[in-house]
């Protein structure tokens, strides 16, 4: 049941893209087939050879491949993220000596400030504003300063490194941890980057334009090629057919920008609430609960 379930679901589909496409394709091939009932010269077999099947294919497998490979390294970079805010938080957290009762505030303000980060890369893919998504995890008056930034990110990574080194001058981090931990840091601007590159990097216009020109003509003569052998059903299986082509077509389309809000973009709000989550449990975490570890 659960196969048909997905089967038939419209949902995360491309069916409500393309419908409007498939059905016109049909219109058209009952419109040869009436055109053929009456006699005219519309059976045009020779057509099949204009677009051979093989080189449109091969075209939509390119076309394909390419947007799955921009929505997987995505993905990596999102997974990549999660890693090394976590690294980072666990070298904070163990690392950064506390000498006064404010220093555990500091460090856990500087662990939230990784979560900021990724909630404001998140932002900053999807070409949001700093929103209510941050109270809690950066005091106000760094919510307002972010807000009149142009790259928040990089903003919150510069706060976390501003904190890593002022906790090496006051002799709270030794060199060989402060230059661990700022690599990270580093890294996890190198994501960022990752993802900025995929999202500012489209797929060549003269590319898609060309696909999909070459994609309509097919679409369009093939019921001249189908008309003689299938009649009335020319229609029917026009539609199928441009279904067929229309929608490995706009499945490229749909995920080569994996950061949005669609079905199937990547689940960059649960991302983010993973490393709240992480991040609340290590600070739950007591200095006689990690020396027992």
């Amino acid at each position: 049941m659960h196969w048909f379930k997905t089967a038939f679901q419209i949902k995360g589909s491309v069916l409500v893209a393309i419908y409007p496409r498939v059905i016109f394709c049909g219109i058209f091939g009952v419109f040869i087939s009436v055109l053929y009932y009456f006699k005219l010269p519309v059976s045009q077999p020779i057509l099949a050879s204009v677009i051979p099947s093989i080189v449109l294919g091969l075209l939509l497998v390119f076309r394909t491949n390419t947007a799955y490979d921009r929505f997987w390294e995505g993905r990596k970079s999102w997974g990549s993220m999660v890693n090394n805010v976590r690294n980072l938080a666990r070298q904070i957290w163990v690392s950064v000596d506390e000498i006064t009762p404010e220093d555990k505030k500091d460090k856990i303000s500087a662990l939230y400030s990784l979560v900021a980060f990724a909630v404001t890369t998140k932002l900053h893919l999807r070409g949001e504003t700093v929103n209510g998504e941050l109270e809690g995890l950066i005091s106000p008056s760094r919510l307002i300063k972010l807000q009149t930034m142009n790259h928040p990110p990089l903003e919150v990574a510069f706060w976390i490194g501003d904190y890593l080194q002022h906790q090496y001058n006051r002799d709270c981090l030794n060199t060989y941890q402060l230059i661990s931990i700022q690599e990270l840091l580093n890294h996890l601007v190198d994501n960022l980057g990752a993802c900025e590159r995929i999202l500012k990097t489209p797929m060549p216009l003269a590319y898609a334009i060309h696909l999909k020109q070459l994609l309509l003509l097919y679409c369009i003569l093939l019921p001249f090629q189908l008309v003689e052998s299938l009649g009335w059903f020319t229609g029917v299986i026009t539609s199928l057919i441009s279904f067929t082509l229309f929608g490995i077509e706009a499945i490229g389309l749909e995920i080569e920008n994996p950061f949005g809000y669609d079905a199937n973009d990547l689940p960059l709000d649960k991302i983010c609430h993973t490393m709240k989550r992480n991040i609340d449990d290590l600070i739950s975490l007591t200095p006689s609960a990690r020396s027992r570890i």
